[in-house]
């Protein structure tokens, strides 16, 4: 017997085609340089990502050729995230906090063309220019930073275009529409190139009730950049179901974000920890200042969000909870919703689990591998955390394939070291590279780290290795107070003596006015590595 359904691609377009058709009304609200808001609605991006995508055929731009963007989030970035792929082009968003030569190492790997770039990066993209040129620039006018020579207008651009209809490209479901490049952090960034079914299906499964929950009732600010992992798949998924967006431009300061959620009330929110971190120092710090909405869901990525800062987001009406993912995996793999088994066992029970790693997504297989083998769903059994799924990656653009990335049976290596347990919570022990190996027994730095931010006392804390004559390595603690709050050494090891064994407490601790963070907003270990190497 033969499937009788219809053979219809998966597409990015057919996200784009409800933007206008079903949901033109709904709002996409952008902050710019100077502060104001500019609103536009669904059918007006629409219109002007259209306009985008024949400006870039007439000048030249080919199925499959990379259109880079270096912006921040706004109107303009979200009609890149569809017009690119209507000319049948492979959108690359470049990261805006990296070095100038280190962008343009990545987009001369990438072959990049054409550059779309926000008017105050145009410093960035000088730096750009000293090592790569690209074939044509276009400027995003939004501040009065000069265009540079050479460069033309994004209004100009899309002029001649507007208004007037615009066939889009055919193509395969399997067809790249989008390349997000790794952090790098263990030696260069490595491309991962999404394609329309991936990412169709990472919208799909995003939008699920558990997860995302997305509806055209929402109002979804997303502080996480649209060059991290496409924005977590957040604008395509925000699309397909009508969500009003709220885009928060270059401001990303705690006072500046509170001000915008006092003024647009978003009932979703994304970004880091260390963001959130600082939202709630600058509630604590400004009592009745701002009006933060209650029943907010907040999802926090990057890195896990302690149950401590699930705590007091919940103190506060907000819905807090974590996600876990990668590049490569485009990037949701699980996220921490309340079953309802949970739900039985109590408040307390629920901020525990909130602060896990989560449950997989629907499209995604999961397994933590021992030494032995497939290590048990049990909440004990630790082992390095495995992924396979229509949305992950199964190698990287350009690059030779590596038995250290994925699994001869074609699994991804992600690199943790995690658990999961009989509910299928999962909980990430560390960053296999993370883990301090002390006389022959392990300590997890995460654990720790979470357990020295459980102090009221505590604003940030990181925990690395340094290395030890007699042990091999010992735990160093690198520890941020909160202002006026400054305790004894003596005082976090009691406190830390709760959950670790008096062998596992670190011998040292370093008080910073901040913990270094990576490009992405984690805390950057390889940087407290250089500042502490003994």
């Amino acid at each position: 017997m033969k499937s009788t359904m219809m053979s219809v691609p998966l597409s990015v377009n057919a996200i784009f085609n409800r933007m206008s058709k079903i949901f033109g009304e709904a709002e996409v609200i952008s902050r710019l340089p100077d502060k104001s808001l500019r609103r536009h609605s669904y059918a007006q991006i629409a219109e002007r990502a259209m306009a985008l995508a024949a400006g870039l055929e007439a000048a030249g731009v080919r199925r499959g050729d990379r259109v880079a963007t270096l912006c921040w989030n706004h109107h303009v970035n979200l009609e890149c995230y569809f017009g690119i792929p209507l000319a049948g082009a492979v959108m690359h968003t470049l990261n805006l906090r990296l070095a100038g030569e280190e962008i343009a190492w990545i987009a001369a790997h990438a072959k990049d063309g054409v550059l779309i770039v926000d008017d105050v990066l145009l410093p960035l993209y000088r730096e750009i220019a000293k090592h790569y040129e690209f074939s044509r620039v276009i400027v995003v006018q939004l501040g009065d930073e000069k265009v540079a020579a050479g460069a033309g207008s994004y209004e100009d651009f899309i002029k001649p275009y507007r208004g007037k209809s615009f066939v889009p490209k055919p193509h395969d479901e399997n067809d790249p529409v989008a390349v997000c490049y790794t952090s790098g952090t263990t030696g260069r960034p490595k491309g991962v190139v999404y394609s329309h079914r991936s990412t169709f299906l990472h919208a799909l499964c995003a939008s699920a009730p558990d997860y995302f929950a997305l509806s055209c009732r929402d109002v979804v600010l997303p502080v996480t950049p649209m060059f991290h992992a496409n924005c977590w798949g957040v604008p395509y998924a925000a699309v397909m179901n009508g969500a009003h967006l709220v885009l928060p431009g270059p401001h990303l300061h705690a006072e500046d974000l509170l001000d915008l959620i006092t003024e647009t009330r978003p009932t979703l929110a994304l970004g880091v920890p260390t963001i959130w971190l600082a939202l709630i120092q600058a509630l604590d710090a400004n009592p009745g200042k701002w009006s933060v909405p209650k029943g907010m869901r907040s999802l926090v990525g990057g890195a896990a969000a302690s149950e401590s800062l699930v705590k007091a987001f919940s103190e506060r009406g907000i819905d807090c909870v974590n996600a876990w993912g990668m590049t490569e995996t485009s990037p949701l793999g699980t996220l921490s919703f309340v079953k309802p088994k949970v739900s039985e066992a109590g408040h307390d029970e629920i901020l525990r689990r909130k602060s896990f790693a989560g449950i997989p997504a629907p499209i995604l297989d999961l397994r933590v591998m021992g030494d032995e083998g497939e290590m048990p769903w049990d909440g004990r059994s630790v082992g390095e955390l495995q992924v396979r799924g229509p949305c992950i990656t199964g190698g990287y653009h350009d690059v030779e394939p590596d038995p250290d990335k994925h699994t001869a049976d074609g699994w991804l290596r992600t690199g943790d070291v995690a658990t999961v347990d009989s509910l299928g919570y999962m909980r990430i022990s560390d960053r296999k590279k993370d883990l301090i190996k002390s006389g022959g027994e392990w300590i997890s730095s995460v654990d720790m780290e979470n357990a020295l931010m459980s102090h009221p006392a505590v604003h940030e804390a990181a925990v690395i290795a340094i290395p030890h004559e007699r042990w091999t390595e010992r735990p160093l603690a690198c520890v941020v107070f909160k202002p006026g709050k400054a305790i004894s050494t003596d005082e976090l090891r009691a406190h830390l003596a709760t959950d670790f064994a008096k062998w596992q407490l670190p011998d040292r601790f370093e008080f910073l006015s901040a913990i270094p963070k990576t490009s992405t907003g984690k805390y950057s270990k390889l940087k407290l590595r250089e500042m502490f190497p003994h």
